[in-house]
This record gives C-alpha cells, structure tokens and sequence, in this order.
C-alpha cells in the first residue's frame, strides 16, 4: 500500500476520533456526524484499496453503504431540528460502522485494525438514548408515532428499535404504539418479522393493562407541562394583555439616549421583561463559533443528569464581541457586572430541555438576576416557562429576557422558578448572564420588608 494512501487514512481516522460521546445532549454535535459520515465512508474506501483479497468484496459492501446513506443535506443544522432525522443519522452511522467493522476485522493488517480500535464514533447506547428521547418527547407533548414521524418517516426496523426502547423502560403503551407502527410498515427486506412484532405486542398490551392502550391520556396536573404544550389560563392571557411595551433608557443611562432599546413586559408581578434586537445576527453568529469547539454536557448542582439535556460553555470577555454584550447587559439592566459570570453558552441536544430550577442558591453572593439571550427561534417547543405564575415565553431570535431571582431583601423569589420545555422541532441556543449581588449596594438597594 502506498505511502499517501496510509497517511490519508489516518487523517480520516483521527477525524472519525474526535466525535466524543455524549452526543445527542447537543445538535450541534449531532450535526457534525453528517461530516463524520462521509469521513467514516472515505476512509473505509482507502482500507479496501490496501486490501488484495477481500477487495472486490469490500468494494461491494462499500456501494450497498453508499445506496443505504442518504444523500448529504444542504443545511445539516436545518435538516436536524427534527429529533426524528436526528435519530435517523445516529442509527444509519452505528450501522454503517458495525457493517464496516464486521468486513475489516476478516483482514490481517494489523496497522488498520489499530487504527480503527481508536475510533469514537456513536454506540448503541447512543442510538438508545436518542430512541429513549424520542418517546421523552412524546410523552410531554402527548404524541402518537405518526405525530413525531410527520417529517421525517421511519421503516420497521427503526420504529421496532424504538418501541424497544420503551418497552425495556417499561413505557409499555408507548411500546405497542410504535410496534403497531413497524407492523404497518413491514417489507421484504425488514429484518423485524410479524411473528416479533405479534409476541411484543401482545406483551405490551398485557403490560399495560388497560383496553384504551390505542388512545394517550393527554390531561396532566403539571404545571411545567401543559404550560410547555401552550395550555395557558386565560386570566393569565388577559393580564398579559394589558401589560405595555415602551422604549428604554435603561434609566436615563447615556449610551441609550439616542438609541434606546424595546422593552416588552411578560409578566408584572414577579417582573418579567423581555427585550427586543439586543444582539444582532453577526454577533449570534460569532458566540456560535467561539463555542461550538468548547461545548461539553452541561451539570446540575448534583453534576450531569437527564434533568438538564444540552451542552455548553463559560466564555471569557476575551473578544471585543463579549465585552461589548456584557456592557450592552450593563446599560439595560441598570446592574454591575462586577460580580457577573461569564457569558453562559447553551446548546439544546434531542429533545434538550431543563427542568423546573431556581437560577440562585444559599450564597452570600447569590445570582440576584438573569438575563437569558435567545440565540435562535425555536419552531416548536424550546419556550421558558414560569409554573409559579403560569407564563410561558417564546424563544425569538436577538431578544432577551430579563428577571431577578432574589427580593430586594435577600431572600429567594420563589415565584422565580422556571424551566425550559423540550425542544420538539428546531435547534435551541441560548446565551445567559447571571448577575450576583455584590457590587448591587448601589443600584438595586436592599430592603427590610419582608415582601419586597
């Protein structure tokens, strides 16, 4: 084998590497499985070209890869706001390596078999989790498999894997619902029989126990959840109404004398604001590529749960683009940055979303605001949402929403709760701000009543 073609895969090799795990907690990182993939193929083809024997075989396996891969989209991040697609291309690349491996480990180039031990590419507990997400999403928002599937279609062998899923989660209606959608879809070449398909149905109905296993319940006494599927109290909606929108100074601060902002309130009690065209597409743009390279699973206080499904990153005010937002935060909010964090960059993974929280804790020096930076639309789900009082806000793209998370006393709003619903068609990212108390003596003065 010639020199060239050795260095070539290796290079392919080392990028296959670099996915990491954990990838369906962020799209972003789905997305660049679509790379990856051709990565994978083109490196397969440079193996079978060292190959003497097995050639004519490998070439075989290759081309039926090649029909099996559907062509690349022209808009990955577009094409992935669909979980379902997602899915689609964690399940086609799993198969596509097994497939790969099964045919390369027959050689005995034992330089190749390294090569490939050090790959990283999605597992099957990927694939069952992005399946798992699936039906998370379906859950919450009360859907059917044919709901979920509207844009992007599954065969048999991928509704069964999901319906699997379920059924070892013991989500037994989920379960026959989704073996009742392979069953509709069987062919000749599906490798899920009818026979299967018969013997978990039949076990999940059993499961279950219930005869309506056909229809979802879809009431629920969760807040956070009929908020997240738009289930608003029209007392709330006729508030909301009557609350005004204006132009801002931020308080007469001078930078905004001659370009004040769009102020918008959601809510007056606890005070929620939203402001509009704060951060312009350039800049989104900008944050986007600083922190793609960063990203890592986000954590909770008690570390990385299923709690909380997207990966980010702190960016330091090492750029004139940061420096410039942060001081833009200043002006609007009439706060010190002083104690502030760094920029918070989030992206929103299958199904991403974040439970029910309070921004602060048991601090001297508690996160007493958030101004929360919605870096895309959100097609559909992705919203905050605030049980306590029964508001939910949509993402829109170059707004922000502003809040604090203390009472001018210290203590915790406890209205302040909020969450962000999963993210059901679209790719969700956020920037958030979170402002501490120390440097506030000042600006927002304390105060010793003990509602205020």
């Amino acid at each position: 084998m010639a020199i060239k073609e050795l260095t070539v895969f290796v290079v392919f090799s080392w990028i296959v590497c670099t996915t990491g795990h954990d990838i369906i907690s962020s799209i972003e990182k789905v997305a660049q499985l679509f790379e990856e993939e051709k990565d994978l193929l083109e490196s397969f083809r440079f193996y079978i070209d060292a190959e003497e024997k097995n050639v004519e075989r490998m070439k075989s396996a290759l081309l039926a890869l090649q029909q099996y891969t559907n062509s690349d989209p022209e808009n990955p991040e577009k094409t992935l706001r669909d979980p379902v697609a997602a899915y689609k291309l964690l399940r086609r690349v799993l198969t596509e390596w097994l497939t790969i491996v099964e045919y390369t480990q027959q050689s005995l180039y034992e330089k190749f078999q390294k090569l490939l031990a050090f790959a990283d590419i999605p597992e099957l507990e990927d694939v069952d989790g992005a399946a798992s997400e699936l039906i998370r999403l379906q859950e919450f928002y009360k859907l059917y498999p044919h709901n979920i599937t509207k844009e992007t279609s599954l065969d048999a062998d991928e509704a069964y894997h999901i319906g699997s899923v379920a059924y070892d989660e013991e989500k037994f209606q989920h379960a026959f619902l989704w073996f009742l959608y392979s069953l509709e879809r069987i062919t000749e070449s599906s490798t899920t029989t009818e026979e299967k398909l018969f013997h978990y149905l039949n076990f999940s109905a059993y499961h279950f126990g219930n005869t309506d296993i056909f229809t979802l319940n879809t009431t629920s006494n969760n807040s956070y959840e009929a908020l997240c599927r738009g289930q608003t109290d029209e007392r709330t909606s006729k508030r909301q109404r009557a609350l005004s929108c204006r132009y801002s100074t931020g308080g007469g601060n001078p930078r905004l004398m001659y370009a004040p902002v769009k102020e918008e309130v959601e809510w007056d009690e606890p005070r929620i604001i939203r402001y509009h065209d704060i951060i312009s597409d350039r800049e989104i743009e900008i944050l986007k590529n600083i922190s793609r390279p960063q990203l890592s699973r986000s954590e909770t206080n008690q570390g990385i749960s299923n709690y909380r499904g997207s990966q980010s990153v702190f960016l330091e005010e090492d750029s004139t683009v940061l420096s410039r937002i942060s001081q833009n935060i200043a002006d609007i909010t009439g706060l010190s940055m002083e104690s502030a964090e760094s920029l918070h960059v989030q992206n929103y993974g299958i199904g991403g979303r974040f439970g029910p929280h309070y921004d602060t804790w048991d601090d001297e020096n508690g996160r007493t605001a958030t101004f929360l930076i919605y870096m895309s639309d959100v097609e559909t789900g992705g919203a905050t949402v605030f049980p306590e009082v029964g508001v939910a806000l949509k993402p829109k793209k170059g707004s922000a929403v502003f809040w604090y998370n203390l009472l001018k006393n210290g203590e915790l709003d406890w209205e302040s709760q909020h969450a962000g619903c999963p993210v059901l068609m679209d790719n969700k990212w956020v920037a958030t701000k979170w402002i501490h108390e120390f440097g506030q003596e000042f600006r927002r003065p304390c105060s010793l009543s003990d509602w205020e």
